[in-house]
């Protein structure tokens, strides 16, 4: 009966962290809260922990040389879910409903349990990283990023992001921001000349034709393609003129470079209405972009993925995501370090109002994950990686 108790205790614990940080609310730019919940359970549970400079939330395990570098983030959109707990239709399992749940602490608080139960041996350390802003500027990410510039990249990192327990991901599309502001002359809509709006309607389409030319000799998959998306359309007026504010995405493929791809959108919209609308002002600003990553699946870390699937009855998977996440930050930087996202959950679910995770797919994950960090800590040194 011993056995047995220490499991259900284990359990216990790990869907307690989980329901303690989804219950503390922890959007980007507020998450001191979470951070400090998070510290002090790794204080608790075998951990040096503490803070950074940035608000990430630390905690280590081990003094070696060699690193497997655990990077969630703690941080989530804005938006109040209830925290409770439910069972599915139709069996036992329980549900954890709650904004974090899937994106990301369900996958941050899984890497936490799953290392709190590896001890890692002489020359190992494990590091857990809670990053700040991960879903607005990746604050947190780039602070480790630029804390280990010129020196040791870790041996290993895994990006904590749902992909569900059975499943990794070697890959996220890059993303541009781009805000296009059109002031334009006020005319009477009865008359023959284009309104702002309209004229801002037909700067969208430009971008749009922009995007199907791409995609016409490029492969018919998600990941190959460059997509944009219309995030906002705002109009106003000042008398004579009007004025229209878009903001619009763009989803990256590998090829595609975010300062070719705002040097060339500029000049379509500048040539565009130039012919159309030469009354017209237009300002376009473009925000940092990410290049788009895809790591390799013939490594030590990706086949510690697979047998961890593979021992709790899993059929591994590999997933390429149309989204963006720290690893599209980090993994530039460290090419001799093999990197993979993983972490339970339905990202399907992310953002949403019903975001919810299966507790026993929690569970699933951290033994995946425990599987993974003692495999890791076996394979012998071929030397560390450098920045």
């Amino acid at each position: 009966m011993v056995p047995v108790m220490a499991v259900d205790m284990s359990a216990d614990r790990s869907a307690g962290l989980l329901e303690q940080l989804v219950a503390t609310a922890s959007p980007s730019g507020s998450e001191e809260n979470a951070v400090q919940a998070l510290v002090e359970w790794l204080a608790c549970n075998g951990w040096e922990a503490g803070c950074d400079e940035a608000g990430n939330a630390l905690g280590k395990k081990g003094t070696g040389e060699r690193e497997i570098l655990l990077l969630g983030h703690i941080d989530t959109v804005p938006g109040l879910i209830p925290v409770h707990r439910t069972q599915s239709h139709g069996s036992r399992e329980a549900i954890l409903f709650g904004r974090g749940t899937v994106d990301a602490k369900g996958p941050l608080c899984a890497m936490a349990c799953a290392a709190t139960l590896v001890d890692p041996p002489p020359g190992w350390r494990i590091t857990l990283v809670g990053a700040v802003e991960e879903e607005s500027t990746s604050a947190g990410a780039r602070h480790i990023l630029r804390r280990r510039m010129g020196g040791t990249a870790p041996a290993y990192c895994v990006i904590g992001e749902p992909s569900r327990w059975d499943r990794v991901t070697l890959g996220y599309k890059g993303k541009a921001w781009m805000r296009v502001m059109l002031r334009h002359p006020m005319s009477h809509s009865a008359g023959q000349d284009p309104l702002p709006a309209e004229v801002a309607i037909g700067l969208w389409h430009i971008l749009e034709e922009y995007c199907r030319e791409v995609n016409r000799d490029r492969p018919d998959r998600e990941f190959e393609r460059l997509s944009p998306a219309l995030e906002s359309f705002v109009t106003g007026s000042d008398g004579t003129h009007g004025t229209v504010t878009m903001e619009v995405s763009f989803r990256l493929s590998l090829s595609d470079r975010p300062q070719h791809l705002e040097a060339v959108l500029e000049s379509r919209l500048r040539d565009c209405l130039a012919s159309v609308s030469p009354a017209s002002q237009l300002e376009c600003v473009f925000r940092k972009g990410e290049r788009a990553t895809k790591a390799s699946r013939s490594n030590s870390l990706v086949r510690a993925f697979l047998k961890g699937i593979r021992r709790q009855g899993g059929d591994p998977r590999f997933v390429l995501k149309s989204g963006t996440a720290d690893m599209n930050v980090v993994a530039p930087h460290w090419p001799g370090t093999p990197i993979v996202a993983y972490g339970p959950g339905d990202s399907a679910l992310d953002h949403t109002p019903q975001e919810h995770i299966s507790l026993d797919e929690y569970h699933r994950s951290i033994a995946v994950l425990r599987t993974v960090l003692e495999t890791l800590c076996k394979i012998p040194d071929h030397g560390v990686p450098h920045v």
